[in-house]
């Protein structure tokens, strides 16, 4: 799902470095409760800690809040820092993510805001269905 930060930055803290260690090894998107529960042995027993954490790599673009599923995933652009539309395929089957860019979709929806005067702060978009593995399973 997502690519390899096992070399995070530098300036992370001890907090900030697990919970982005936990969301990279996850095979599906994880809640903050999820996280909390895989870390609880690594000392970290409140929501807040996860939380607090969860804020500041997304705020980073080291991760992705998908707000349908109210959970997170670490980033997969192999820059982390990219501020146009990023896009997720979430499949309904087996709770793949796949992120992704689409300059064209990206250069449309800044033509109507620009037409419209609307000023887009940020662009998150979520696709759900199967993934093709599912459907080949079905």
């Amino acid at each position: 799902m997502a690519h390899d930060h096992s070399h995070p930055p530098a300036d992370l803290t001890r907090n900030q470095g697990l919970v982005l260690a936990a969301l990279n090894e996850a095979p599906a998107p994880l809640s903050a409760y999820d996280i909390l529960d895989r870390l609880r042995g690594d000392g970290l027993r409140a929501p807040l800690q996860i939380y607090r954490a969860l804020d500041k790599l997304v705020e980073r673009g080291l991760a992705h809040r998908l707000e349908s599923l109210n959970a997170f995933v670490a980033c997969a652009d192999t820059h982390c820092h990219r501020k146009g539309l990023i896009a997720f395929a979430i499949c309904e089957g087996c709770g793949k993510v796949d992120e992704f860019a689409d300059a064209v979709i990206e250069e449309r929806l800044g033509s109507w805001a620009q037409q419209t005067g609307f000023k887009v702060e940020q662009t998150t978009m979520e696709i759900r269905g199967k993934c093709a593995a599912c459907l080949k399973a079905a």
